[in-house]
């Protein structure tokens, strides 16, 4: 299954324009839109983490939109005629499009050495955080999964996958410092695991965590620990949605 989706993919090349023109166009934009106005060059060492993270996370819009449109063309009923686990079927979709989120990560590095923004830590570290932004977009497609084979279209699917996305991408520390918003929207920025993945990886990176040395993030466990959080969330959130894909695939066939 994860082969016939990537070579949907080769003979279908258009599919791969938002894999690769989204992130590029997020990297532009902030750095040089809001850039500017946010701490310019220090900004964009900032950037480069939570768009990291926005991109692997808003890959879960390909698994909605893939399965959505598999499930109305009665692809997803065929598969389930055949001699063949219903796992597969998510699955496959599931890890193609993590596969595919490699493509983005690799534009996003280009545009950030483009843009000024460069790696200062190891190899290793850096290949530790591309794995953890591999295995947490992971985890959310699977979110992206129980929406499209519950939706009827792929156009339903993405607009109901981004009403939760949006939200929990913004209030996070993915773009500013969780220290800005107020009470309720910086207790949950602290603990929403989209601000650990994004402190993860600009400290894998060698990137501040911060835009700007004045200011001070909260500190709590999440924070001082943000990538065993992540990667607990992150098999949280499988334990929780790969039953609920399955149930709602079989529930399908009904």
């Amino acid at each position: 299954m994860t082969q016939r989706n990537l070579l949907t993919i080769l003979r279908v090349p258009q599919l791969l324009l938002g894999a690769t023109v989204q992130p590029l166009m997020f990297v532009l934009l902030f750095s040089y839109v809001f850039g500017g106005a946010l701490g310019g060059p220090t900004y964009r060492e900032f950037l480069m983490g939570g768009i990291f993270t926005q991109t692997v996370v808003f890959s879960a819009a390909f698994t909605a939109i893939g399965l959505a449109t598999d499930s109305k063309e009665g692809i997803v009923d065929r598969f389930h005629s055949l001699p063949m686990s219903r796992v597969s079927i998510v699955l496959g979709r599931t890890l193609s499009d993590t596969l595919v989120s490699v493509v983005s990560i690799a534009v996003m590095i280009a545009a950030g050495y483009a843009v000024g923004w460069r790696i200062r830590s190891s190899v290793l570290d850096a290949l530790g955080a591309v794995l953890l932004l591999m295995f947490f977009g992971f985890a959310i497609s699977w979110l992206g999964a129980v929406v499209g084979l519950v939706a009827g279209t792929a156009e339903s699917a993405q607009s109901a996958l981004m009403i939760v996305l949006f939200p929990i991408t913004f209030i996070s520390s993915a773009f500013i410092p969780s220290s800005t918003l107020p009470g309720p929207l910086r207790a949950f920025a602290q603990w929403n695991p989209i601000t650990s993945t994004a402190r993860s990886t600009r400290e894998a990176f060698g990137n501040p965590v911060a835009p700007s040395p004045a200011i001070r993030e909260p500190v709590n466990w999440a924070s001082m620990h943000p990538t065993a959080y992540s990667i607990v969330v992150s098999i949280l959130v499988l334990a929780v949605l790969v039953p609920v894909a399955l149930r709602v695939s079989r529930s399908s066939d009904g």
